[in-house]
């Protein structure tokens, strides 16, 4: 679990040098699993989720070469950015998770890209509280009512919006269907929607689905277990 920022960061170094050893070897499957896929290593950007994983997970993924990293919870990402830091650690941190208003706050200032950015008063409080952030607009492209984004048909008004506001809107994030449906359609009706919308970014493709997203025309891929392996089970912080 995170420790409070305002406490030593205590870093068992053993265990990120072994731990950096095996994330290295998975990252290169990765890899080269993107690259069979048609992706190339200078046109995606690999974010490393290291939700719920201990502050040597995160050393070790920045000693493997990793300096895009990503959270999916407010409090823990503004806990992981400071205990980072203290270490001299200075990854570039994404905000992956479903974003509540009350947590923009919190992470103002420690976020490089808000991926989850899906409804004007979420514009309005990122521009409030970070001038001129890199945002993404999450869109549904599943229809699935549990999923965050906004409607398809909505995310050209959100990204003129977040441009309106001084925001840079880089492009734009989906999710796939839950329970392991075929997320192609939701991919290339992402990548068409990019198009559309005059962006360039597009976040889709998690451990499971990152080749058929890369497939589709994937410029960041959001990977976790198959970098880390299972999660740990702590909650305190998942808010």
């Amino acid at each position: 679990m995170p420790s409070d920022a305002n406490e030593p960061v205590d870093l068992d170094t053993s265990v990120v040098a072994e731990r950096a050893a095996d994330i290295a070897a998975k990252a290169a499957a990765v890899w080269e699993r993107i690259e069979a896929a048609g992706g190339r290593r200078t046109d995606i950007t690999l974010v490393a989720v290291t939700k719920t994983f201990p502050i040597e997970t995160v050393a070790a993924a920045i000693d493997a070469g990793f300096s895009d990293l990503g959270e999916n919870y407010g409090k823990a990402l503004a806990s992981r950015h400071d205990e980072a830091a203290a270490l001299g650690f200075g990854p570039r941190w994404h905000f992956v998770g479903g974003l509540q208003r009350n947590k923009v706050k919190l992470m103002a200032g420690k976020v490089s890209l808000w991926h989850t950015i899906d409804r004007a008063v979420l514009i309005d409080e990122v521009a409030k509280r970070q001038p001129g952030a890199r945002v993404l607009i999450q869109v549904n492209t599943t229809g699935e009512s549990q999923k965050s984004g906004c409607r398809p048909d909505e995310a050209m008004e959100l990204v003129e919006g977040g441009q309106e506001r001084g925001l840079d809107v880089l492009g734009l994030m989906t999710l796939g269907p839950t329970g392991g449906g075929d997320p192609r359609r939701s991919f290339d009706q992402l990548r068409e929607l990019g198009q559309r919308c005059g962006v360039s970014q597009l976040s889709m493709g998690m451990s499971g689905d990152y080749e058929m997203a890369v497939e589709a025309g994937a410029t960041i891929v959001r990977i976790g277990s198959a970098l880390f392996g299972p999660r740990p089970t702590w909650t305190a912080e998942r808010s």
